[in-house]
Formats: C-alpha cells, structure tokens, sequence
C-alpha cells in the first residue's frame, strides 16, 4: 500500500483505505447516516470489513491509482472519516463521495478532505470531470457539493436500483 501516495491538508492525512482499517470501516458502515443515505453493506465483523475493503475498494485502487481514502487528523492519527473518487457503474466518469462518523461531522473536515481530493483527481490524477451522488434527502450532503463548486445536473438511477439519485458535476476548466 506504500507505493499509493497519501494526501496531506492543514489538519488532515488522506491514507488509500487497506485492510488495517478493517475495525474503523465496520464502525463507519454501520453508523445511522451511512445505513440512510448509502445504503446497508452488509458489514458485520471485522472479517467482513477486511472482505469489503479487499473485494470493493482495493481492485479500483490497483487498477487506477485512486480510490477510497481513510481521513485521519494529523493532530491526533484519530480515523474519522473517508473520501474517495469512485469509478461507479451508471455514472459517466469518476464520481466523489465522502462519508464522517457523527462526532467528526460539522467540522469543515468533510470539505477540506474532499476539496483537496478533487484538487489532486484534477492535477494528478487528470480526471476532467468530478461526479456526485446523493439522495434528495441528504440536504448536507448537496450543501457540502455546492461548496465543492458542483453544479446539479439531473436526477439518475443506478443500475439495479430504484432510488432516485441526485447528479451533481464539476469540470476541471484547465483541461476544457
């Protein structure tokens, strides 16, 4: 996991998600918000976490360089959230989420980790363009997106689900 670079804010560290975050993504999968507006993954012990990050988050890192990341405050190397750049299927191009436990929430850390995630996917990465999506319910969510500089775009279903999604886009001018 060494060889994938970690990013780095004012109070952040963005570390590639690996199985050694096995304990801290079965307790952020199972949190009310994450169950709400993401959706039960089905994660109930630390085997099935290691499983998780091994079978979904792992194979997108190898294959494109980025993924999922672990947030952790560089003061503390407490774990607190993640933040990622997705290849999701029924989304054209790559598509950012973001996901805090609630003690970590209202911080500003959810912008400053994804702001500095779409930064680097732009520069780095050379994605031209930033996706999201979120349920029309996660009012937090689409404001954190704005903030972002996304812009709505329409409503969209994923491939075998019925929910109604918000699609929420963001252009990298620099490469337009």
């Amino acid at each position: 996991m060494s060889f994938y670079k970690s990013l780095k804010t004012k109070r952040l560290i963005l570390k590639p998600t690996s199985k050694e975050d096995a304990e801290f993504i079965l307790e952020l999968l199972n949190t009310p918000k994450w169950i709400e507006y993401i959706g039960d993954r089905n994660v109930h012990s630390i085997e099935d976490a290691k499983n998780y990050i091994q079978n979904k988050m792992l194979p997108q890192l190898k294959k494109l360089g980025y993924a999922n990341y672990t947030v952790i405050k560089e003061l503390d190397k407490i774990k607190i959230g993640t933040c990622g750049l997705y290849d999701r299927e029924g989304v054209d191009g790559i598509d950012i989420g973001f996901a805090f436990l609630p003690k970590y929430e209202n911080n500003g850390f959810a912008f400053e980790a994804a702001n500095k995630l779409i930064k680097t996917a732009f520069k780095k990465f050379n994605i031209s363009k930033i996706n999201a999506i979120t349920t029309k319910n996660n009012f937090r969510s689409q404001k954190l997106l704005l903030k972002l500089g996304l812009k709505f775009d329409k409503i969209i279903k994923l491939p075998n689900d019925n929910e109604k999604l918000l699609l929420y886009t963001l252009s990298n001018l620099t490469t337009v």
